[in-house]
């Protein structure tokens, strides 16, 4: 057995620690098996608000939920018929697994058509918060030893890729789209690892959070030669009156509000991209005359953009490096908050849920 920490879906607060049956090659068939040993795993909103029972579903047959969809880990033995990792390489684990749709099946899981969908540590599938676990060498990628001192961030950073990508793809439709002004709604995780991506593509990228500068965020989105705007400071209709309106909006807030104000900024023939999701209940008025007009006349687009596959993983490691050797010693700011061992679990769900200043928690698991 080894140690696991889980949650009770559909009962608020129930994180603990247990005991789950060691993984073994031979879960996975046709010699495909990769048996990862997990070094750290990052947790986020999307935990906290599992712990809340907010949403996230047991798999069938257990009334339990591993959490930690961020893994970390190192190959400890691989399957006869592997060929992309091998014993001793440092990897990390796509969160999304198929269902049945044309696009599960073609291994864009992130883009299933089905209500019902599976994902590693927050609906119906076990997470990585344990000390081992095992996968098909599909959803398995390998990661660059010289990343290894950047670790969680790789899921993460698989989310910022595609959202950008996603922009750019669904831009084809112009032909020709070069956008050179961006706004990150947001200075979490995504939001600093989008405003990355974006400066690698070269666009001019403002960063809005509502903290005032001097502050670590502000910090880092300068240490990548971005601007960062606070709104306490610069309202955003001040930004547009002095930037112009932008051609990309992201939003990584987590607030329905500021998404819907991104939708009466973006300029023509802009992309707003809505990557956070709100549970709550709250409404807001908009001025819905006036943005259908403009988004009609403007051939604007609004486009969601949720989770990521491999492709996504081992594009934002490509930028993830690039980023690390254009901006040495920035993205590692973003760790913060390090927790030693699955064993403080609470301690974990607390910088989750108290430390406003906690940018990126993790746990140490080995």
């Amino acid at each position: 057995m080894m140690k696991a920490v889980a949650v009770t879906p559909g009962t608020p607060n129930s994180v603990h620690l247990t005991e789950i049956p060691e993984p073994s090659l031979d879960q996975i068939p046709h010699g495909r098996g990769v048996l990862v040993k997990t070094l750290k795993v990052g947790v986020d909103a999307t935990d906290r608000e599992i712990n809340e029972a907010l949403y996230g579903k047991a798999p069938e047959g257990d009334d339990f939920l591993v959490i930690g969809h961020e893994s970390f880990g190192i190959v400890e033995a691989v399957g006869e018929n592997v060929h992309r990792v091998k014993p001793g390489d440092y990897v990390t684990a796509t969160v999304r697994r198929p269902g049945g749709s044309i696009y599960d099946l073609i291994g864009t899981n992130d883009m299933t058509s089905e209500e019902e969908y599976y994902e590693r540590g927050i609906n119906l599938r076990h997470g990585f918060m344990t000390e081992k676990f095992v996968d098909d060498e599909e959803y398995i990628v390998r990661v660059p030893e010289g990343l290894k001192h950047l670790h969680v961030l790789q899921e993460p950073m698989s989310c910022a890729a595609k959202a950008v990508q996603q922009a750019f793809e669904a831009q084809q439709r112009m032909k020709i789209w070069r956008p050179e002004v961006a706004y990150v709604f947001g200075a979490g995780q995504i939001g600093l690892l989008t405003t990355l991506i974006l400066k690698l593509r070269g666009l001019k990228v403002y960063t809005l959070a509502r903290g005032k500068a001097p502050n670590l965020k502000a910090e880092i989105v300068a240490g990548m030669e971005a601007e960062y705007v606070s709104t306490r400071e610069t309202p955003l209709e001040s930004l547009v009156k002095k930037t112009g309106k932008p051609d990309l909006i992201v939003d990584a807030t987590g607030s329905s509000t500021l998404a819907f104000q991104a939708m009466q900024h973006v300029g023509h023939n802009g992309v707003v991209v809505w990557t956070s999701i709100t549970g709550g209940n709250n409404s807001i008025e908009i001025p819905s005359d006036s943005v259908n007009l403009h988004w009609v006349l403007g051939n604007k687009l609004l486009l969601g953009s949720v989770n990521a596959n491999r492709t996504h993983f081992e594009s934002g490691i490509r930028d993830l490096a690039l980023g690390d050797m254009m901006f040495p010693g920035v993205l590692k700011k973003i760790l913060t908050n390090p927790v030693q061992g699955m064993e403080n679990y609470q301690e974990m769900m607390r910088l989750l849920v108290e430390d406003k200043d906690a940018l990126k928690v993790y746990v140490d698991i080995a």
